[in-house]
């Protein structure tokens, strides 16, 4: 099966974000592949604001979130692994989601197809 987690982060962002509020999301820092300002994290953690007015071209799929955003003037891309999103809360409130744990497994790297041999063009009088 699917991992939960990518379900469970998008919900609970539209539920945030539908309420007028600010979603935060908090991140294991220490995960691997995990691109963030390291400055900012505490005790292997860190908690993004990922609301529309705070980032640029979000996208929460089934491996990631990424975004831009600018931390203290800076731009910088953002990348979290799925597995490395913790909880997704309301600033305002505190009130979210702690995801469950869960047991992910790396998906094989598909290869890409052979390239067609044989392709020609002809001249159409």
């Amino acid at each position: 099966m699917l991992p939960k987690r990518s379900y469970l982060l998008n919900a609970a962002y539209s539920w945030v974000a539908d309420n007028n509020m600010t979603p935060y999301l908090l991140v294991n820092a220490e995960y691997e592949d995990v691109v963030i300002p390291t400055e900012f994290v505490k005790d292997g953690q860190i908690v993004l604001n990922i609301s529309m007015s705070a980032v640029r071209h979000l996208i929460m799929d089934k491996e990631a979130v990424s975004f831009e955003a600018r931390f203290s003037g800076k731009p910088m891309q953002v990348y979290v692994p799925i597995q490395a999103a913790l909880a997704l809360y309301a600033k305002e409130n505190g009130d979210g989601f702690v995801f469950p744990e869960e047991a992910f497994t790396k998906a094989p790297t598909p290869t890409p197809p052979e390239p067609k041999k044989g392709f020609q063009l002809k001249i159409v009088k």
